[in-house]
């Protein structure tokens, strides 16, 4: 699409939305919000695009899937009031966080390699066992016995809190945490990582993995389609650049 096509003809709202399979509203959306250059008029009034606004508006679409609707929309409204390198800048926040991403990736994968199965060692069933008959108040067991279960002291419990690797909540009489079947879960796996010699920070990602999965073994079975989603990101992100830089040439 050569530079002398900008303005060789017009087309309407229509031709852009049959294109990409959009209605005319969101196609005089995109224009209202700066993501699509301001369109010309006909002699009625009517809005008359050209190949260019169609080139923006490809990149736009393009841009979404590896930057997201917000990420992206800002992108284009940078390049079309002239500020570039503030797209680029947003473009490397993007890939920064997509990096990001993998290392937390690669982090959870490396720390449940070294994470042994939680009931498989006499001294683990010992601690389900006595977590078990430690329950002191309905529905979980409070800090003392947890503790106690774990062979740590109350204070630990209470940094990890804060650190965020685990969640009680208090009981609404005593004000006393409460720490439910999914609590001691976490507990136990940041015993066993602290074991292992990883920081508190290095843990916390993956607490939140197991948590967001719902448990050790769905994580498991979920980390092959995490790659495949960081993967098809990046791809995504290849794609839109290759676009983001045509619509660039042809504005000049």
């Amino acid at each position: 699409m050569g530079r002398n096509l900008q303005t060789s003809r017009q087309l309407r709202p229509i031709d852009l939305a049959r294109w990409h399979g959009l209605s005319t509203q969101a196609v005089r959306n995109y224009e209202e919000a700066g993501i699509l250059p301001a369109a010309g008029r006909t002699p009625h009034g009517y809005r008359a695009y050209t190949p260019l606004h169609a080139r923006a508006l490809g990149a736009f679409l393009a841009l979404v899937p590896g930057h997201g609707h917000r990420t992206a929309s800002s992108i284009m409204r940078a390049v079309n009031q002239g500020a570039v390198d503030e797209a680029f800048r947003l473009i490397d926040e993007s890939h920064a966080q997509l990096l990001d991403d993998r290392r937390t990736l690669q982090a959870v994968e490396s720390a449940l390699r070294d994470l042994t199965p939680l009931t498989a060692s006499a001294s683990d069933a010992a601690v389900v066992s006595a977590v078990g008959a430690a329950v002191s108040g309905p529905g979980g067991t409070f800090i003392g016995p947890l503790a106690g279960a774990l062979g740590i002291r109350p204070a630990t419990l209470r940094a990890w809190e804060r650190a965020g690797l685990v969640r009680p909540r208090r009981d609404p009489s005593t004000g006393y945490r409460v720490y439910d079947e999914a609590d001691v879960r976490d507990a136990r796996l940041a015993h066993q990582l602290r074991r292992g010699g990883y920081l508190l920070e290095q843990i916390a990602p993956l607490i939140a993995q197991v948590r967001a999965a719902g448990g050790l073994e769905p994580l498991e079975a979920a980390l092959g389609d995490w790659h495949g989603r960081l993967s098809a990101r990046g791809r995504a992100m290849l794609t839109g650049a290759a676009e983001l830089e045509a619509y660039l040439r042809e504005r000049g």
